[in-house]
């Protein structure tokens, strides 16, 4: 960070700015960035490039820098472009740093600042000019490029260890307005029903002291027909919410307006939201719902399209159980939470998949969902499988290695196979045996 306000500093002695089409916003991971950026006299050479502070923590990594220029914005639309960020981030998924940029850059953060000035990242920095000065010479990486001395004496003059410790004292204090929230003392936290930020999950409901097993997949349908590498962001809710999403139209039915939409991170405690939020990424691609992209699918058998949340609430009107098919490296990415119980709350029983990430696969059974792979190099495709089918699933029983899927189509013979069950240890069958990890656990603190 230091490094990067000494190149922004570098790049204003010679009059260089950022390209005025370049969105640039600075979120720190904490707070100490910002004193020790301001002690060193950095940051208004930041600020003078556009970087300016706009949050802290997961800010640009969860899509929450805020929003482009109309101008730029409408320009994507219309040109159907594919546009570019690089970011200081560890998040570089397809529509994650910002809904319309498909594509994401992870560098350095004195890197991000050289992109911005040179305001395009098909460029070759060590043979390039990033732009020109003042006087119309090209000016190069390498000539505003910190040397380490620069940055480790600007560390020595401004950083120490009071500035942390004066920071994270107060870390749980919060600010004046996190301290003026009037709560009131109580033993149990006080469910408010108008909340749109936290609500009662359902996850609870008519559970017993002991452990009711689970239930045989009948008659099931496919809610999502998927490729491979699907990520937990193409299954979690992250980023802003579009009003005219199921999570828009929930939050605006609630009095909400778009400007407070905030972000589904923002509102991880309320599960109509992330319920509506689950398999809405707008990069998705939902084979049931050919010719599109986002968060669709084909309700069976009535054929009719719509989003995958509202197909899922009417499936479970009809008492119909759910299942995804998908292809290698389904869940590959971070651990989110959410990518495993949004799935359980839209009502999907288990997911098929070539393979599996492998802690998303864990999250699966913790929610009591069951992960299956395709044996013998077989998957959906090869198995002539069109997800309009109706499947069940025989011989699945407490420490099954095995089980035979059987997919019924309208017409025409059943196609049978086998799948391999991949509750893989004894701990995760008494997770799967309660209904999840959370039934389980709080089974054990009562008892």
């Amino acid at each position: 960070m230091v490094a990067a306000g000494l190149l922004a500093k570098n790049a204003n002695e010679k009059g260089l700015t950022r390209k005025p089409w370049v969105k640039t916003s600075l979120a720190p991971g904490s707070l100490v960035v910002t004193d020790y950026l301001k002690k060193a006299g950095l940051m208004p050479h930041l600020e003078a490039l556009g970087y300016h502070i706009t949050g802290y923590g997961c800010t640009t990594c969860i899509g929450n820098s805020g929003p482009l220029s109309k101008p730029i914005s409408d320009a994507i639309h219309e040109g159907d472009l594919i546009v570019a960020s690089v970011l200081s981030g560890n998040r570089n998924f397809e529509g994650r740093v910002h809904p319309e940029v498909k594509m994401n850059f992870l560098a350095s953060p004195p890197l991000v600042v050289a992109y911005a000035l040179a305001g395009r990242v098909d460029i070759d920095l060590n043979k390039e000019p990033i732009a020109q000065d003042k006087d119309g010479n090209d000016v190069y990486l390498k000539d505003i490029w910190p040397n380490q001395t620069e940055i480790q004496e600007a560390i020595a003059s401004t950083i120490d260890s009071k500035m942390f410790q004066g920071s994270y004292s107060n870390v749980f204090k919060g600010d004046s307005r996190w301290a003026g929230i009037e709560v009131a003392a109580s033993d149990r936290y006080n469910w408010d029903s108008d909340s749109t930020y936290v609500q009662n999950p359902p996850y609870f409901e008519g559970m017993g002291m002991e452990a009711e097993g689970f239930d045989q997949i009948k008659n099931a349908r496919v809610l999502a027909l998927l490729g491979d590498s699907i990520t937990t962001d193409h299954i979690s809710p992250a980023g802003s919410i579009k009003a005219d999403s199921p999570a828009g139209k929930y939050l605006i039915e609630h009095g909400v307006q778009p400007r407070d939409f905030n972000s589904y991170g923002s509102r991880r405690g309320n599960h109509e939201v992330m319920m509506r939020g689950t398999f809405a990424n707008i990069r998705l691609r939902n084979q049931l719902a050919p010719g599109t992209e986002g968060g669709w699918t084909t309700h069976q058998p009535s054929g009719e399209q719509m989003s995958i949340y509202d197909a899922a609430i009417k499936y479970q009107s009809e008492n119909v159980p759910l299942i995804v098919l998908a292809g290698k490296e389904y869940g590959t990415g971070s651990s989110r939470d959410w990518a495993a119980k949004g799935t359980k709350l839209l009502g999907v029983q288990a997911v098929i998949a070539e393979s599996f990430e492998r802690i998303h696969r864990s999250n699966l059974v913790g929610m009591g969902v069951l992960p299956l792979t395709f044996k013998d190099n077989q998957n959906a495709h090869l198995l002539g499988l069109t997800g309009e089918e109706i499947y069940s699933i025989e011989g699945l029983e407490v420490g099954a290695k095995e089980v035979t899927v059987i997919a019924k189509p309208d017409d025409g013979e059943a196609i049978g196979f086998q799948a391999a069950v991949r509750v893989d240890t004894p701990k995760e069958w008494e997770y799967f045996n309660n209904g999840g990890i959370l039934p389980y656990v709080l089974r054990q603190l009562a008892a």
